[in-house]
């Protein structure tokens, strides 16, 4: 049975997220994602109020990286909270967003290396040992807690590109494949596959869930409009190789991302096509929702992650999707 995930971003008041958060639980989301940007309110603070607001859905950042923050803090945060909720706590972790660390001078070193060795890292630290670690971009010297954490928390791997995808297959107890498009999701399963069979593991030991921008709404329009501002992003974002997958102008691609760089938000988001709202959301009315979901299934992922912005009122969305698409799904 597909599992349900949702994504908050806590740009809002975090009693705005904590509500969210439990109306989710009640409608029958097994795990709820908080993301880690400089730029919106603590990711370890909205999920430790979540904690104590909610009880049985499983939480963790979605994702957080090991560049602005230190590995050995991060087990740190996770393990702590595993404390106050043991069981229902897992790390989401990728490179981050080369753009959004480029804007407080942190540079993205080794991408690969650095996921792969914060995982090792957060593992061994969780476990209770002393690390002393000696990596390509992180190095400690007998690292160890003086408290007893409980370890065995899942770490699921965000990852998009081919190579992070097998890495996280490899790796990982989970994996969030940042993609919306049946095309995109088939061939990113194909590359966590990959890793899975490096590492000698089953592919249903690995819970491989799609991370999507996602928005519904009864009004086809509305929902629409909601996704283009995170659409318009997701375009700015993308290669070249993976625009033209879908037959996107590149030159259109561009001239958002110029836009956005600029500020210039009108421009940008009207430059968004209803060929990238296809290839870049999973949006429109529940039952338009439901046929993309049911396709991306057939990928063989094994949880759904509804993601920014979810709805143009996310209280509404919520109650949409708990009413109308989950229960599709759980006979």
């Amino acid at each position: 049975m597909v599992k349900f995930g949702i994504e908050f971003v806590p740009r809002e008041p975090y009693w705005r997220i904590i509500y969210y958060a439990i109306q989710a639980e009640k409608g029958g989301f097994s795990n709820l994602w908080i993301t880690d940007h400089f730029n919106n309110r603590n990711v370890y603070v909205t999920l430790t109020a979540a904690a104590i607001y909610t009880n049985k859905i499983t939480f963790g950042p979605g994702v957080t990286n090991p560049y602005m923050v230190n590995p050995v803090f991060t087990a740190q945060a996770i393990a702590t909270l595993n404390e106050l909720v043991p069981g229902r706590v897992v790390l989401g972790i990728g490179a981050g967003d080369k753009t959004t660390l480029e804007s407080v001078g942190v540079e993205m070193q080794k991408p690969l290396n650095a996921v792969y060795e914060a995982v090792d890292i957060f593992r061994k630290i969780t476990s209770g040992e002393s690390v002393a670690y000696r990596g390509e971009v992180f190095k400690t010297a007998g690292a160890k807690f003086l408290f007893k954490p409980k370890g065995g928390i899942p770490v699921y791997v965000g990852a998009q590109g081919p190579k992070m995808l097998e890495l996280a297959g490899r790796i990982g107890d989970g994996v969030l494949i940042n993609a919306c498009h049946p095309k995109d999701v088939e061939y990113a399963v194909n590359c966590v596959k990959e890793g899975v069979q490096q590492a000698s593991k089953r592919v249903d030991q690995v819970d491989v869930a799609a991370y999507t921008a996602f928005s519904v709404h009864e009004d086809l329009k509305k929902a629409t409009k909601a996704a283009v501002p995170v659409v318009s992003f997701i375009v700015a974002g993308s290669p070249a190789v993976l625009l033209e997958r879908h037959g996107i102008d590149v030159g259109k691609a561009e001239m958002i991302r110029e836009a956005l760089k600029a500020n210039d938000w009108g421009k940008a988001f009207a430059g968004v096509t209803p060929e990238m709202i296809e290839a870049f959301s999973v949006c429109g009315t529940p039952d338009t929702c439901i046929e993309r979901i049911g396709q991306l299934l057939k990928s063989g992922i094994s949880q759904f992650v509804v993601g920014s912005p979810i709805g143009p009122n996310v209280r509404e969305a919520i109650d949409l999707i708990s009413g109308k698409i989950v229960p599709h799904f759980r006979g």
